[in-house]
């Protein structure tokens, strides 16, 4: 059984504000090993219910956030970037299960550090006329490929928004958000003895994989900018919706790597890096 992991910063435990996961900020170094500590967790979850490989990639912002030496010795680590499919970089149809750590809500909601990839510059994404951001663009993405995702751990809002688009994966609170940059903290060992837990049940028996599928997805994406939108329309298949919205269909995970490319394009017209 192998196992994938993608490991996002903004829902891991104790993690509140831009200081804990932004290099540079002065928390930053803590939240590091924060995030170490989740992934470790659910590492041991999977080799619990009998994993053979682990890959774990990291999927925050600049994408070396985790050290290698503070990850689990039995997993293997995608770090660094560019990557062609982000967030999901070395996710294949041979994997059995996914698992996301460490995740956040969409753009718009209440959720700790809540925002749809690129911070402000997304306002809204829908993906086949369903509101979508991380959460749910990862879980179809993995699905098209054949590949189920099993837990999802973060704050409440994240785990709501997981549950709300499919009730099937198992969810883990590690903290209750208050606002935006505020949250009630569990306490951190018990969020990761409920992270180790459920990954070891959830991949107990071995879940049910998906047929991978090749069926047309439509994505669309209301930016701040209008600019923005007005430069993605040189791309083939861009087609826009209004002046700041701009649509793109095609299978996943193509469409999610054409995606990857509209947010570079957005980098370099805002100057602001995607940081998921």
């Amino acid at each position: 059984m192998r196992i994938y992991i993608s490991a996002d910063m903004e829902g891991i435990t104790g993690l509140v504000d831009a200081d804990d996961v932004q290099p540079g900020g002065r928390d930053y170094e803590r939240g590091r090993t924060m995030m170490a500590e989740d992934v470790n967790a659910a590492v041991r979850g999977a080799l619990a219910a009998g994993a053979t490989g682990v890959l774990v990639n990291d999927a925050h912002g600049p994408m070396r956030n985790l050290l290698p030496e503070a990850l689990h010795p039995a997993a293997r680590l995608v770090r660094g970037k560019p990557k062609q499919l982000g967030m999901l970089e070395g996710l294949t149809g041979e994997y059995d299960a996914a698992l996301c750590v460490g995740y956040h809500s969409r753009a718009g909601t209440p959720g700790v550090l809540s925002h749809s990839f690129m911070g402000h510059e997304i306002e809204d994404m829908w993906l086949d006329g369903r509101p979508v951001g991380e959460i749910g663009l990862a879980h179809a993405t993995a699905a098209a490929l054949g590949v189920p995702v099993v837990v999802l751990t973060g704050d409440d809002a994240a785990c709501a928004e997981m549950t709300e688009w499919d009730a099937s994966v198992v969810t883990v609170p590690v903290k209750y958000a208050h606002d935006r940059f505020a949250a009630e903290l569990r306490p951190a060992a018990e969020a990761r003895e409920a992270i180790e837990d459920a990954v070891a049940r959830a991949l107990t028996p071995a879940p049910a994989r998906p047929e991978p599928s090749a069926a047309e997805a439509t994505l669309t994406v209301r930016w701040q900018s209008a600019s923005v939108a007005a430069t993605l329309l040189g791309i083939p298949g861009v087609t826009a919706e209004d002046p700041r919205t701009v649509r793109a269909g095609g299978p996943l995970p193509a469409l999610f790597r054409q995606f990857g490319v509209w947010m570079r394009v957005a980098a370099s017209l805002t100057n602001q890096a995607p940081y998921c």
